[in-house]
């Protein structure tokens, strides 16, 4: 019986394929999986538990550096889900395309100010794409609250999170980032170096140094700051389109509030810099 059954379906087609709908769209929501990894061994969050956490409350997000305007989420405050990390630690999200942002554990841990929460995104509720034919930002996207009481910059709202895990910081991980040691901890070099690490490594590598699959290298073959003017590389910086305008373009703009006049010029200092250091990691 099952040989003759198996037979008439193979000999129709459409009934083959009406099957196939059928049993796809009976399939269940897969929840999705946030992977902690903060040093105690690894935690594993799904969907619905965190629907569910006794944290969880709705969310109103002013300007959403991602959709560019205001959303509403489920969330939960995301300190409450860092067991054992204390502020002078680092961690880094990595998300499913490749981005790899960088994070002090300070910020994510404040109660006060800037703070950072967890925003879940519901099967049962999907959250809209991010543009045409786009991905939402879901299944878990970093957000915060009254952003600019912390400086918090575009490259720290991490979005399609897979994962978060606590590391070394990144000077000791990748020493091919370096300044030169000769340098003092003041110095405008130094201090574009840590504005770097907030701000494009989690898209850049420099000198095949970092962790992100996401953008090109900023220093080999060449650094920018030697195809670049100074004066277009700071609007290319401000303005990312205003230069290089395409569809899919992904870098978003630094403007004033996040990045001021000052700390871009210290940011550009340091890619001046490494332009005379470059290394080529294995």
């Amino acid at each position: 019986m099952h040989s003759n059954h198996r037979q008439s379906i193979t000999a129709n087609p459409l009934k083959l394929l009406t099957l196939f709908i059928i049993a796809l769209f009976s399939l269940p929501v897969c929840a999705a999986q946030l992977t902690l990894d903060l040093g105690s061994g690894i935690r594993t969050w799904q969907t619905a538990e965190l629907l569910q956490h006794p944290t969880a409350q709705t969310l109103h997000i002013v300007d959403d550096v991602s959709y560019k305007r205001d959303m509403t989420y489920r969330a939960v405050p995301l300190a409450t889900l860092l067991e054992g990390i204390t502020p002078g630690d680092h961690l880094q999200a990595v998300a499913l395309d490749g981005f790899a942002a960088e994070l002090a554990a300070d910020p994510l841990l404040s109660q006060t100010g800037a703070k950072a929460w967890l925003a879940i995104e519901d099967p049962a509720h999907p959250w809209p794409p991010l543009g045409a034919g786009k991905h939402s930002a879901g299944p878990f996207y970093l957000v915060w609250t009254d952003p600019q009481a912390g400086r918090i910059s575009p490259e720290q709202w991490p979005y399609a999170l897979a994962t978060l895990k606590r590391l070394p910081p990144v000077a000791e991980r990748f020493p091919a980032l370096r300044p030169d040691p000769a340098l003092t901890p003041d110095s405008p070099i130094n201090q574009g170096f840590a504005l770097f690490q907030k701000n494009c490594l989690a898209c850049h590598r420099l000198n095949g140094a970092g962790d992100a699959q996401f953008g090109p290298d900023l220093n080999i073959p060449y650094n920018p700051t030697e195809y670049f003017g100074a004066d277009f590389l700071k609007r290319y910086i401000r303005d990312p389109q205003s230069l290089r305008q395409w569809p899919q373009a992904r870098m978003p703009g630094f403007a004033p509030n996040v990045l001021p006049d000052a700390e871009l010029e210290q940011l550009i200092s340091y890619l001046q810099h490494m332009a005379k250091r470059k290394v080529t990691t294995p």
